[in-house]
């Protein structure tokens, strides 16, 4: 049955009735019922609190949303699912959500059932593993200046005690990994012809600026950037074909390592056939100048070409391609997460390679190129 009186008449009602007219003068006024204005004042009686004002019918339609609300959690937890994700899984789920919104330690630790002191252990060691990285990058790049400043004389231990010099108490086990990690082997006193021979074949730039190649798999060019997402650096190294622009090879990482570089420079030779002749060139980064990486290209068959010391130009493709890429790409979003990145960068590349025309590739894109060159 419809109803026949309109809201304007409930709420003058109620409203008359809030300001002291007895309910037989409303009644006889608006010419209703006793009973009807008794339902609407019960139906138009507000709720009040501290934090809500809201009728009956508002407290009706919140109940039922708390009672769904409490049956969705509790299929969630008869489930069991949250628990078989792995703890370190949810920890970082937590972190990101504690870095970027307002929920309380004790709401993110019931959601994703975490014990409150294993959450606060994860992100003090995430702020301290930032802080410890950093300062191993500050760490290396001074093992690297003592040594060429000394005309790489020195060994570890009279590198330790400049190191000491300068603030940084390590011992020289620490400085010899480091050393081994950069390549870095003082000489010897009797290796005079052994070290001019040395300096004459290590290091040299094979590509000298002219980033041109007759062919694909003739010289690639690497480089890594970093991006911070929520204020935690993340790691791209990127290898790009010099024939045809084309990334060939990419990995995104916490860490700045050695590894990062040597299973980028693996899953791309892989990908292309494992070719011959190859020239692949770098700047003088730690990664790029290690033991592990040099050893690698060689056991590979591929020559080692290194820009000069604070030269960029001579690297200027790879860092040409990482200022478009956070023009384009990264300083345009906004990341929530690490795996949000992560999926950035894989569109990224694939438009890049796939549909970006490239003004030294006669505007076609990077992938159009070599196809022409396969069917020459």
């Amino acid at each position: 049955m419809p109803n026949k009186y309109p809201e304007e008449i409930k709420k003058q009602a109620v409203q008359s009735y809030k300001d002291g007219q007895p309910v037989s003068e409303i009644s006889k006024e608006l010419q209703i019922p006793f009973g009807t204005v008794y339902r609407w004042i019960d139906e138009y009686r507000s709720c009040i609190s501290n934090d809500f004002d809201f009728t009956p019918a508002k407290f009706k339609a919140l109940s039922r949303q708390l009672d769904r609300a409490n049956h969705l959690l509790r299929i969630i937890q008869l489930s069991k699912l949250i628990d078989e994700v792995p703890l370190r899984k949810r920890l970082e789920i937590l972190a990101d959500i504690y870095e970027n919104e307002t929920y309380s330690v004790h709401e993110l630790c019931d959601a994703l059932n975490v014990a409150r002191g294993t959450f606060y252990n994860h992100i003090f060691r995430r702020a301290d593993r930032t802080e410890y990285l950093k300062k191993q990058k500050e760490l290396m790049l001074l093992v690297q200046q003592i040594f060429d400043e000394n005309g790489q004389r020195f060994g570890a231990e009279k590198i330790r005690i400049i190191l000491a010099e300068h603030g940084f108490r390590v011992g020289t086990k620490t400085v010899s990994k480091i050393m081994q990690e950069l390549d870095l082997h003082s000489i010897r006193s009797d290796a005079k012809r052994s070290y001019l021979k040395q300096q004459e074949n290590r290091r040299k730039n094979l590509v000298q600026q002219n980033f041109t190649a007759e062919r694909p798999n003739q010289i690639w060019v690497s480089d890594i950037t970093y991006f911070k997402v929520n204020n935690y650096p993340l790691y791209l190294c990127v290898i790009i074909d010099l024939f045809s622009r084309k990334v060939i090879g990419y990995k995104v990482s916490k860490n700045q390592s050695t590894h990062l570089v040597t299973s980028t420079f693996k899953h791309a030779f892989e990908e292309r056939g494992t070719p011959n002749g190859l020239i692949f060139h770098s700047d003088r980064g730690g990664q790029y100048i290690s033991g592990t990486f040099t050893k690698l290209l060689r056991n590979n068959g591929v020559q080692q070409s290194f820009s000069a010391s604070g030269r960029p130009c001579d690297n200027a493709v790879a860092e040409t391609f990482f200022a478009t890429f956070k023009k384009e790409e990264a300083y345009r979003r906004t990341y929530s997460s690490e795996q949000d990145y992560r999926k950035s960068v894989e569109r990224y590349i694939e438009f890049y390679n796939e549909k970006r025309p490239h003004r030294s590739l006669a505007y076609k894109t990077p992938s159009h190129f070599e196809e022409l060159f396969g069917k020459k």
